[in-house]
């Protein structure tokens, strides 16, 4: 399947992470492997003039601040991960109440008004929200590239059965970049 680029945004979901929960010491270790690739990835985005969403966790202060979010998570277990994955000014960052993207977020509007149809994503945790946010693209018809080796979940298990699923059940592309 080739997209054209002027389809694509790419989506980075739940990033911005306290790993401060039961299994997040998992989740951390987890993400600090997948570090690299997503880096990767929103250099892509830069390269490419493509637009990098961001979707976030609210961590009860309900309100779509990147900055408010960032120094509300950042801790010294996982600075090195909020500073490298942050967003810029240019990056769209919006919050969402549950696990999709989608579900109670202006996400929808925002890639209709950009005209985008196929979704690159990534995030953590890859067997929870990152699958919720799949199965809800799929729904509203987009086409996606989830790479397997930019998602991450507390259990290794876990990540592999999501991606199973996102690639039979949704059709998405899960090949690494």
């Amino acid at each position: 399947m080739t997209i054209p680029l002027d389809k694509c945004a790419i989506l980075l979901v739940d990033m911005l992470n306290d790993f401060a929960f039961e299994g997040g010491d998992k989740l951390l270790s987890h993400t600090n492997q997948i570090l690299p690739n997503v880096k990767k990835l929103k250099q892509f985005a830069r390269d490419q003039d493509l637009p990098l969403i961001y979707v976030n966790d609210h961590y009860g202060i309900w309100q779509a601040d990147p900055q408010r979010i960032t120094s509300t998570c950042e801790n010294g277990a996982n600075q090195h991960i909020i500073q490298d994955i942050k967003p810029d000014a240019s990056d769209f960052f919006l919050i969402k109440p549950q696990h999709s993207a989608f579900f109670q977020t202006p996400l929808q509007s925002l890639l209709m008004e950009l005209g985008k149809t196929h979704l690159i994503m990534a995030g953590i945790a890859g067997d929870i929200c990152l699958l919720f946010t799949a199965k809800d693209a799929y729904m509203y018809g987009y086409t996606m590239h989830i790479p397997q080796n930019c998602t991450a979940s507390e259990e290794k298990e876990g990540t592999e059965y999501s991606l199973y699923l996102m690639r039979t059940v949704m059709k998405a592309a899960t090949d690494p970049i």
